[in-house]
């Protein structure tokens, strides 16, 4: 292997192996066991808050495509009567961050100030909502939040992005059926 080449696996390791934050909840009473199929909500024209997304007819069809395998992992069935279960929003946005490196600073882990800088990265966070289609409240929410830069000019790395994380979204989610 070459220099360039190692260097190119590297980066790319370094930009896949970023930590992605996954969190979800179920709302309070809701019954989340009676649920077994889903429909997508139309797709909303709201801005990432990045163009280059916002501009990437890939990215939406990337989330669900990911979004429809985790779904049907999990033993839901996408509805093709108009009646479902449930209704998928999902949502991206895309804002800077600073990583004021608090923790490592408290923890003295610098030797000197200057070697924990703040630093500024582009943030994207991956929103996905299942609302109760007779009632339209939200009865789950699951949601990913990481690092993306360098990501979002790649479309490679940005596939890789969305399939972890709606994946680990998904993780989060109870079977169809309550199972």
């Amino acid at each position: 292997m070459t220099v360039g080449t190692l260097a190119g696996v590297a980066l790319t390791s370094l930009a896949c192996a970023a930590p992605i934050r996954v969190e979800a909840y179920a709302e309070r009473g809701a019954k989340l066991a009676r649920y077994r199929t889903y429909a997508f909500a139309p797709v909303e024209a709201a801005a990432t808050g990045d163009p280059r997304l916002d501009s990437n007819p890939f990215f939406i069809q990337r989330v669900q495509a990911a979004v429809d395998r985790g779904l049907t992992d999990k033993g839901y069935r996408r509805d093709t009567s108009g009646a479902p279960d449930m209704v998928v929003h999902f949502h991206a946005s895309v804002a800077q961050d600073i990583d004021v490196v608090a923790i490592d600073r408290t923890a003295g882990y610098c030797a000197q100030t200057d070697d924990c800088r703040p630093f500024v990265y582009d943030a994207g966070t991956l929103l996905m909502d299942l609302v109760d289609a007779q009632t339209k409240r939200l009865a789950w929410r699951g949601w990913a939040k990481t690092n993306l830069d360098g990501v979002v000019d790649n479309q490679t790395w940005l596939e890789q992005r969305v399939d972890t994380a709606v994946g680990r979204i998904v993780a989060r989610m109870p079977r169809a059926g309550g199972n």
